[in-house]
């Protein structure tokens, strides 16, 4: 059942990239190729737009949990993206052309992040400590200490972080 949803659900989103890909098109009155979507992006990122590519990606595991946000915001968010590449280059990736083409495309104020809950998504802590207390550190950062790449330090005292463990 859980995955007829899901292919519903997909099937939704290509067709609201469709959407949105028409209005930019009539809007700035040029053509763009329907970039090819994909549904596997991982992690806490909701989506992400491949500008080479002409690739969008989403995020099965946050798009189940949060539907009329993909819809509403999160595709035309990554649409806006490719078109801002297509138009002026490699720019800031939520700079003001971006900022523009959210506003005059599809009306939307532009968020360069999502607030969605990642709790299903969310990566493995390791547990450090430093003068005034604990401190969570990704796997990614956690690596990078233990391959002596990366010395991390509070943000609040500004000592070192050591591992808890």
């Amino acid at each position: 059942m859980q995955k007829t949803a899901l292919i519903l659900i997909q099937q939704q989103i290509t067709q609201r990239v469709e959407e949105c890909m028409e209005r930019a098109c009539k809007g700035l009155q040029r053509q763009f190729a329907m970039p090819t979507i994909k549904f596997n992006q991982r992690g806490k990122i909701a989506g992400s737009a491949r500008l080479h590519l002409n690739e969008l990606r989403f995020n099965p595991v946050l798009l189940m949990d949060n539907v009329e946000h993909f819809l509403s915001d999160v595709v035309p968010h990554e649409i806006c993206h490719l078109i801002s590449f297509q138009l002026f280059g490699r720019v800031r990736p939520h700079g003001k052309e971006w900022q523009a083409l959210m506003v005059e495309l599809y009306g939307i104020k532009p968020h360069p992040y999502h607030a969605m809950d990642v709790s299903k998504v969310a990566g493995k802590k390791f547990s450090y400590r430093c003068s005034c207390g604990p401190v969570e550190l990704s796997i990614r950062r956690h690596n990078k200490v233990v391959r002596k790449q990366q010395q991390y330090r509070c943000l609040k005292c500004g000592t070192q972080l050591v591992a808890a463990y």
